[in-house]
């Protein structure tokens, strides 16, 4: 089968498109015939991540598809359903964080740039009917962790007010789509005039330049909630913004993992500092009924054929897209 590897270099200079073995189901395992898959951030840092001294490594982990072909004991879906993959590999109920041996699709396993994956049967979902394939195989991870960010963590209420800096990632762009579902004020920034309009079509009731001076741009208004992916470049930024009390939640750290925090400031304001990271299967049924309940779909920025992987993985790179970039399999 043909699938996106990486092997044999680091970065993306280990990338190549090339066939893979086929592998059947086990027990308790359903093989997925792949019609569309999805890219995120994670992507790029598996690249790291991934040794070249490793085995060859399908990348991926959002995907939607055809079940082909189901192992032994599964009851929860048959040969020829429409599936959409949650890549979260042994978190089942909601929890404060992750139990040990989570694990996402697409490192250490393979991944769903492929035209074939082999996942448990629990992780193969039923496909939203109202989401065309593009739609559904750029969803999971994006959507599952935009949810537990703001739902979970963030608390978020019709009567809160967010902030969102560098808006144009799948995660952001879900997080303003679900926030404006919930009736909540949404802010966002970003440095690129052009994702700055495409917000505020989307919902955004302001949009702010990162060059700006926030503060100003807001007339000194505070917001009850900041979700950060940025990292260093913007967190000092984003607490100022925060009223006393207020809660920032982060999730990414595209900017820089590390930053100089003045504590002081930080707890005379009464700030709350949230982690999250992706989600439980429990999270992810709850983002899916979310998004029937609203009809929310994913904003595509591209979709390309497996063979343009190169063209796609430098867009993701360079931040250029808004929304979700994906793969047509089939």
């Amino acid at each position: 089968m043909k699938a996106i590897v990486h092997e044999g270099k680091s970065g993306m200079n280990g990338l190549l498109l090339r066939d893979m073995e086929e592998v059947q189901p086990g027990a308790g395992e359903v093989k997925v015939k792949l019609k569309t898959a999805g890219m995120n951030h994670r992507d790029l840092f598996v690249l790291q991540r991934h040794k070249p001294t490793d085995p060859p490594l399908i990348i991926g982990s959002d995907g939607a598809g055809i079940i082909d072909a189901v192992g032994e004991g599964v009851t929860n879906v048959e040969a020829g359903e429409e599936v959409i993959i949650n890549p979260g590999l042994g978190w089942k109920k909601t929890s404060d964080a992750p139990p040990q041996g989570f694990e996402i699709v697409g490192l250490p396993f393979h991944g769903t740039f492929a035209e074939y994956i082999v996942i448990p049967a629990e992780n193969a979902v039923p496909k939203p009917e109202f989401l065309i394939w593009e739609e559904a195989g750029v969803l999971s991870l994006a959507a599952l962790t935009a949810y537990r960010a703001l739902f979970t963590r963030g608390k978020v209420t019709p009567e809160t007010t967010i902030l969102l800096p560098g808006v144009g990632s799948g995660v952001i762009t879900f997080i303003l789509q679900f926030a404006k579902a919930v009736g909540a004020t949404v802010y966002v920034t970003s440095r690129s005039e052009e994702k700055r309009r495409q917000a505020i079509d989307l919902g955004a009731d302001k949009a702010i330049d990162s060059n700006d001076d926030w503060n100003e741009a807001l007339e000194g208004e505070k917001v009850d909630l900041v979700i950060e992916s940025v990292g260093a470049a913007t967190f000092n930024k984003s607490i100022a913004q925060l009223r006393p009390g207020g809660t920032i939640v982060t999730f990414g750290a595209s900017a820089g993992d590390e930053i100089k925090l003045d504590l002081r400031n930080f707890f005379y304001g009464q700030f709350n500092l949230l982690g999250s990271t992706m989600g439980s299967a429990e999270e992810f049924q709850e983002m899916l009924n979310f998004i029937e309940k609203h009809r929310i779909k994913p904003v595509i920025d591209q979709i390309f054929p497996l063979s343009k992987y190169e063209e796609a993985f430098q867009r993701l790179a360079d931040a250029e897209q808004f929304g979700k970039i994906g793969f047509l399999i089939d």
